[in-house]
């Protein structure tokens, strides 16, 4: 069987669990050429994980490169742009969570991959984990029952990455676009992927950067002048979806907070589930209440669910499985991330078309 070429645009930190990814099958793919607009930086990631050839431009890579598949890992503002070139370059497409800096650029993404004949998969891999495996198993063998609520937290105390992160240009937008992306979209998974219809949501910017450390987090904020702290700090927000599904969410870069936490709790007719360091069910039997816990580890392993998402992609491009995370998807997300910042900035609910 033919190899997949693979190529990689954007050698920041997310990019390497993706090329890591894609050599643990070497039988399926093999990363070919890479790309970054920082000529030093992508020299040494090439040279680091033994890829053969290295651009500046990602257009020069796909009219020189004959790519399969392609791995989008700039910053938020730059996915839409990257993404359309290799589409139209002829490739199947992961690009990074969020999808994009807004819904409208999400659309005229998917637009691409639909008028190219193209797969375009988001980088959701929360989807990819252990713990949302371990719910949908419980899930199909009907010991949850219809989900109607759920609450999904992924908080830091003081917690922004730094550099491009926290400048809107190129990020767009705190913790709701960067962390918040991730549990409202495994919470709208495991939900059966409803539609949203509504968010009301609230976003602050009380505590800003420079905070005092102690030894709660290694983020790094410093680099102000080059990149200036713009985004939220917190965020907060119930979204509505057309099942009659329910979903609260708060995400956090900087909030008063004994530690960083992040949990997501589901809520059924016939059980409870909550996704912490492992899954817990808690239900009733026989007359009492029963709270179980799955022998094994069942909590989210980064590394396994990286690996998971690149066989995942390339799978699907070869047709061999249906993608676990499409573009649509992906579409749908920017569409609630718009709508809780408009209803943040209007303080008003928004409805969602």
């Amino acid at each position: 069987m033919k190899k997949l070429k693979v190529g990689i645009i954007g050698t920041g930190g997310i990019s390497q669990s993706h090329t890591e990814g894609y050599k643990e099958i070497p039988e399926l793919c093999e990363v070919v050429a890479c790309c970054d607009i920082d000529e030093e930086k992508v020299k040494k990631y090439a040279a680091r994980y033994g890829i053969p050839r290295w651009y500046t431009d990602c257009r020069e890579m796909m009219a020189k490169e004959e790519l399969d598949c392609v791995s989008v890992c700039t910053w938020n503002s730059a996915h839409k742009e990257c993404t359309i070139v290799a589409l139209d370059g002829g490739a199947n497409v992961i690009c990074e969570k969020p999808m994009a800096m807004n819904a409208q650029e999400a659309k005229e993404m998917n637009e691409a991959a639909a008028r190219n004949g193209k797969l375009l998969q988001v980088g959701f891999v929360r989807r990819f984990g252990q713990d949302a495996d371990t719910v949908l198993d419980f899930a199909k063998a009907g010991m949850i029952g219809d989900v109607y609520y759920a609450k999904a937290q992924y908080l830091r105390r003081s917690g922004c990455p730094g550099g491009w992160f926290k400048d809107k240009r190129f990020s767009g937008g705190g913790p709701l676009i960067d962390l918040g992306v991730h549990v409202i979209d495994l919470a709208r998974y495991l939900a059966g992927n409803p539609k949203p219809v509504s968010v009301f949501g609230c976003t602050y910017d009380n505590l800003g950067p420079n905070r005092a450390n102690g030894g709660q987090s290694a983020w790094s904020v410093a680099d102000l002048d080059e990149h200036p702290y713009n985004v939220e700090d917190f965020v907060s927000a119930l979204i509505r979806f057309d099942n009659g599904f329910t979903l609260q969410l708060e995400a956090s870069f900087n909030l008063n907070v004994p530690e960083d936490h992040g949990e997501v709790d589901i809520f059924g007719t016939k059980a409870g589930i909550k996704i912490e360091d492992d899954v817990e069910i808690y239900t009733d039997f026989a007359g009492k209440f029963v709270n179980m816990s799955p022998t094994g580890k069942t909590g989210f392993d980064f590394r396994k669910a990286f690996n998971a998402e690149m066989a995942g992609f390339i799978n699907a491009s070869l047709g061999n499985t249906p993608c676990k995370a499409t573009g649509e998807d992906g579409e749908e997300l920017m569409k609630i991330i718009d709508a809780i910042y408009e209803s943040a900035e209007k303080g008003i609910s928004v409805n969602i078309q």
